[in-house]
């Protein structure tokens, strides 16, 4: 099994600290999404993990080699990113066929049927040059990059920004067909979490630059709650444990619990338990009080 591992990555730019002491093992064979905030540090970490970065400090190894000017590594790497093209850079004139030609020559893996298949799936235009093209059809055209790679480990950060919810749907869908066949590492990076949470094995959450959840998906939505009542039986209910988000209105009260290992429950008819979604549990560990 092959295991990509970053240790203590800090990344700083000036005053601003971008990434602080994160640590993290990301395993052949699973999906992994990744969220966190706007600034939260997530395409900085995916462009690390990819060498395509320096970190400040700590260290990324691929099956215990350092990827960072390691051709043996990059080869099995593949960071496709969100393309924000200005009309004046230089990808802005090329063709997307040529964009297309230019990937297949660097990833030793490339697989053109796919490509080819993709490319009609979306209904991408070769002949037009990327920055004549709208955000959708940029997206299909890093989707297809991504998946085309064959790459061991595969980084797509924000893939469906653009798509149409069809567009999106095929996209997961032929997402999770190729990791069947192949067993292919995915890291995908999005805001858009309540339609993707379900192809997510384990998720990765990153807050002001640091990590503060990597968990099996479903094992960490079992044991996370939002416990509701009125104020006082909330509280006594939820006392000692960890208690995210709370919500208050008037005598009412509405907080997200997720307990630490050896942490229960206890039984209460005094208050409302219901579960919570993976963007629920995102919100209550991210988001401003005040911020719903």
């Amino acid at each position: 099994m092959s295991e990509l591992v970053c240790k203590g990555i800090t990344k700083r730019y000036k005053d601003k600290e971008a990434l602080r002491d994160v640590n993290l093992t990301l395993e052949s064979g699973k999906i992994y999404g990744l969220i966190g905030r706007n600034g939260a540090g997530k395409t900085t970490l995916l462009s690390i993990l990819t060498a395509q970065n320096p970190a400040t400090a700590g260290t990324v190894t691929l099956d215990g080699e350092p990827v960072w000017e390691n051709r043996h590594a990059l080869d099995q790497l593949c960071f496709s990113r969100e393309l924000n093209i200005a009309g004046n850079s230089g990808v802005a004139g090329i063709k997307i066929k040529e964009y297309l030609k230019a990937a297949s020559l660097y990833y030793p893996k490339w697989d053109q049927n796919l490509a080819d298949r993709l490319i009609k799936a979306f209904k991408i235009e070769p002949k037009k040059a990327m920055g004549k093209v709208n955000k959708g059809m940029l997206s299909a055209v890093t989707i297809t990059v991504a998946l085309a790679s064959k790459a061991a480990f595969t980084f797509l950060d924000e893939p469906v920004a653009g798509l149409d919810v069809i567009a999106r749907e095929f996209f997961y869908k032929t997402l999770v067909e190729e990791y069947t066949e192949t067993g292919r590492t995915f890291v995908i990076s999005t805001h858009i979490i309540e339609e993707a949470a379900a192809v997510f094995e384990e998720v990765i959450i990153l807050k002001d630059g640091a990590l503060i959840c990597m968990e099996n998906t479903e094992a960490l939505l079992e044991r996370a709650v939002r416990v509701n009542g009125l104020a006082a039986d909330v509280d006594a209910v939820t006392a000692g444990l960890a208690c995210h988000h709370s919500e208050q209105i008037g005598r009412s009260k509405t907080v997200t619990v997720l307990p630490r290992e050896g942490e229960t429950l206890p039984d209460s008819r005094d208050v409302t338990v219901q579960p919570v979604s993976l963007q629920q549990l995102f919100v209550a560990l991210c988001g401003e009080e005040g911020m719903g």
